[in-house]
């Protein structure tokens, strides 16, 4: 028995949100089956929650450049903990969680050519440590048997964060962002993200992948927020 076996064998591994024993697993199963899955009637282009699940206005208004969006979970309670956990707490066992929910809930949409990790830029990968996206891209791509792609996009602007800017700063915000660095024409491409709120970092990724020739492009993101007074 090595080390961490040991550990693992003396203290067992507690659940991420309430703390009981979970065996392998970061969470329980009770507190697994009471994530707050995205399951409600959505648009197919955004993820958005719409009455009978047709394109909502905005994608009507504006089309983005990605063509369809598949969201494991809504950014409601305790997904709303797991994230920033992940994101800003660097509490990586929050990963596979997310990853595995993920992964499960984008097996059954169209197969993509190659997934690809919303990417920081060097300074707050620096900052940081990890990417919070590529963490949950590596384990999607495993689990579903996809070629991971880590290298034929880079963030050029170090960006303010998003969470504080409103929709048309937020556009400005991210406007030429990204940069493509390798071949991409006629692929099919799943850009992996930790959450979308307002989705415009995706759709400048996409656009930018467009650009350079990508035939599709989907956005597979752990958790969607839902709009104001909208329920899980």
């Amino acid at each position: 028995m090595n080390i961490r076996s040991l550990f693992r064998h003396i203290v067992p591994p507690a659940c991420l949100l309430c703390g009981a024993d979970t065996g392998p697993r970061p969470l329980c199963a009770a507190c697994f089956d009471d994530l707050p899955w995205h399951v409600q009637p959505r648009c197919p282009r955004c993820a958005s929650p719409t009455p009978d699940g047709s394109v909502c206005g905005a994608c009507l208004k504006r089309p983005p450049a990605f063509d369809r969006t598949v969201a494991a979970l809504a950014y409601a309670f305790p997904a709303d903990r797991l994230v920033p956990r992940l994101k800003y707490g660097g509490q990586l066992a929050a990963a596979p969680v997310l990853g595995t929910c993920l992964a499960e809930t984008a097996a059954d949409a169209p197969r993509p050519d190659r997934v690809v990790a919303m990417p920081l830029h060097p300074a707050r990968l620096r900052q940081r440590g990890f990417n919070p996206a590529a963490e949950l891209a590596r384990i999607v791509a495993e689990q579903l048997g996809l070629p991971l792609d880590a290298d034929c996009c880079r963030r050029v602007r170090d960006t303010p964060p998003q969470v504080a800017l409103k929709y048309d700063a937020r556009r400005r915000n991210v406007r030429g962002a990204f940069a493509c660095s390798s071949d991409v024409a006629g692929l099919h491409l799943a850009l992996v993200d930790d959450v979308m709120t307002t989705g415009t970092s995706l759709d400048e990724l996409a656009a930018t992948f467009k650009r350079a020739g990508a035939r599709e492009v989907s956005c597979w993101v752990a958790a969607r927020t839902l709009p104001p007074g909208e329920k899980r």
